[in-house]
């Protein structure tokens, strides 16, 4: 597609009345456009503000926009023609520009979010490759300030609320915004549970989910809506009315995790960072929310010692403050329900990595009771791993705890890079490889080692034959930061993080029994006190079985985050000889298998 133009126009009246005489096509012929207010030099507010449409008669589009109070600020207008546009193709290429400008850092999105889902049509694929020329020109003419690639691995582009739904996803949503509006119409509460594995996209859907209702909740004109769109029926006066005042929050438990999406919300028209706390904030705030989502709902804690006195006094306060007295039963969970009359819950129990999470029982029980009313939705599509969904269930069952007792079958993968290494130097200069290629490559571990580093800078803290290695120097958003190349992520710095390459240590704390065929771990070698503790409150115990559940699930987290390649080096010589069965070797250190000739394990 190399036949394209781009006309440039100011946004003036005056202007587009006389570019719709110069040519018919000015208004009969399917365009994209991008309208901005030029460089912000207001130090306070540097972001552009940018909008994107799409129209069979751009002349008439631009006059409308001429006539909207939040536009009329713009000055320059792209319009964006090619002879074999069509329909389809223009709401595609729109969709990838909004996503990219809300990617490139430099921009305020103007465009409500109403429905860009993945549609197909007729050589999609040829077209979206001329994409990529269309984004180089408008970079040269100082529309994009960063690469692709540069855009493609920022959070910013993975965590945008202008991010394409797919199938599944935008289902979910439809069903879940239909049944919001209808509950706040009755005046009832809500409780709605979104599971997924890995990868699925449960952070973007409530992302997405928050900028739909605010948009729905301030929009001013229907004039520049797109009658075609997936949630365009949403943008009415009527749900309007009942989203006034609405109070939405989201809970996120992650330090890291819950950052990096403040810095998405602060460049994010009508999306606010504080709107984005932690669960103790929910729990301490002024009134009550209409709305709570909860991202990563496993990571809420029930009552347990906290890693600081100050926030064992808040559990206490907070819990007393809510149900009127000290009860140690309560957990953050109960906190949320009494603090909101909407909840939406976005979880995956096989991501609980600390004794503190909430109790399996306690996530099992929230989804059979939202199963039972109908207010559970599955996701199921991966988002993240090329390999597709069946790569998170293989390594899951890779690392299951139980005892093997039937032969397993290796699984292939086709081109994704799955591979195992028996010299952790050979693997870590793969990830430089890797990261030089493409970017956003990282080596992570489980908590295998005591991190020395934080006292002592100099200091190294995985030590792995001549192989020296330090742990993140930074504990939010390590993987974007300038040093994280060169250290080593743990489970907290990465959970619910997207890397095009990961590199995973198994330490010490996770080992395989050859003779009895099982995994177990070493506690001793586990330097994660807050994830092996018991329980005094509650009077429990974190058992070596429990331990072996958390350790394990940790391990599948850090091995379900690469979407091109995912390499595994393991410590213990016992389990690099039993993941050599399941993972093709990487590595030019020998590594025993017990594979026959067909690839079917013949041991275990």
């Amino acid at each position: 597609m190399t036949s394209f133009q781009i006309a440039r126009v100011d946004f003036t009246k005056d202007a587009v009345v006389v570019w719709k005489s110069q040519h018919e096509n000015h208004g009969n012929w399917p365009v994209v456009y991008v309208l901005d207010n030029g460089r912000n030099s207001n130090a306070n507010n540097s972001l552009r503000d940018i909008y994107v449409g799409e129209s069979l008669n751009a002349a008439h589009r631009l006059r409308q926009h001429l006539e909207t109070p939040t536009k009329k600020h713009l000055k320059n207008v792209r319009v964006i023609f090619h002879e074999k546009f069509n329909k389809s193709v223009c709401l595609d290429l729109e969709s990838y520009l909004i996503k990219m400008l809300a990617g490139d850092g430099a921009n305020q999105v103007l465009n409500r979010n109403n429905g860009i889902t993945e549609a197909r049509y007729y050589q999609r694929d040829a077209y979206r490759e001329g994409f990529r020329t269309i984004f180089e020109h408008l970079r040269a003419d100082g529309v994009f300030t960063r690469t692709i690639p540069e855009i493609e691995n920022s959070d910013l582009f993975k965590l945008s609320p202008f991010k394409a739904l797919t199938e599944d996803q935008a289902n979910s949503v439809e069903e879940i915004v239909n049944r919001l509006l209808a509950e706040i119409e009755r005046d009832e509460g809500s409780a709605i549970v979104i599971q997924g594995d890995p990868g699925t996209g449960k952070t973007v859907v409530a992302i997405y989910l928050i900028k739909l209702l605010i948009d729905i909740k301030t929009f001013d004109s229907l004039e520049d809506m797109d009658s075609d769109s997936r949630f365009s029926n949403f943008f009415t006066q009527a749900n309007q009315r009942l989203l006034h005042d609405f109070k939405i929050g989201l809970v996120v438990p992650q330090q890291s995790l819950r950052e990096t999406i403040k810095a998405v919300f602060k460049k994010t028209r009508g999306l606010d960072p504080r709107m984005i706390m932690n669960p103790f904030v929910a729990g301490e705030a002024e009134g009550n929310f209409d709305l709570l989502i909860v991202d990563e709902t496993h990571r809420l804690n029930q009552r347990a010692n906290q890693p600081s006195g100050v926030l064992n006094a808040k559990f206490t306060k907070i819990t007393r403050e809510l149900f009127g007295r000290d009860d140690t039963s309560k957990t953050q969970l109960d906190w949320i329900l009494a603090k909101s009359r909407h909840q939406i819950f976005l979880l995956d129990a096989m991501q609980s990595v600390r004794p503190a999470d909430l109790p399996a029982e306690v996530l099992s029980d929230l989804v059979a009771d939202t199963r039972a009313t109908g207010r559970h939705f599955q996701l199921r599509t991966q988002m993240r791993v090329q390999a597709g969904s069946d790569f998170v269930s293989y390594v899951r069952w890779i690392l299951d705890p139980r005892p093997l007792s039937v032969p397993r079958v290796r699984l292939q993968f086709g081109d994704y890079d799955f591979r195992s290494f028996g010299n952790v130097a050979e693997m870590r200069d793969l990830v430089f490889q890797r990261n030089a290629e493409v970017g956003l490559s990282r080596m992570v571990a489980g908590y295998a080692w005591a991190w020395k580093s934080k006292k002592d800078k100099t200091a190294f803290d995985i030590e792995i034959g001549e192989t020296q290695l330090r742990w993140n120097s930074v504990p939010t958003d390590w993987v974007s930061s300038n040093n994280a190349l060169e250290e080593v992520g743990s489970i907290h710095t990465v959970q619910g993080y997207d890397l095009n390459y990961v590199g995973v240590i198994i330490g010490l704390d996770l080992r395989f029994d050859l003779e009895r065929k099982r995994l177990f771990i070493d506690r001793k070698s586990y330097f994660d006190t807050k994830g092996k503790e018991g329980n005094k409150t509650l009077g429990k115990t974190c058992s070596d079985d429990d331990l072996l559940k958390f350790i394990t699930q940790i391990y599948g987290v850090l091995m379900t985050r690469g979407i091109r390649g995912t390499y595994v080096y393991a410590c213990d010589p016992g389990l690099r000889q039993y993941i050599a069965d399941f993972i093709p070797s990487g590595s030019s250190t020998p590594v025993n298998s017990a594979l026959n000739p067909n690839g079917n394990a013949m041991i275990y």
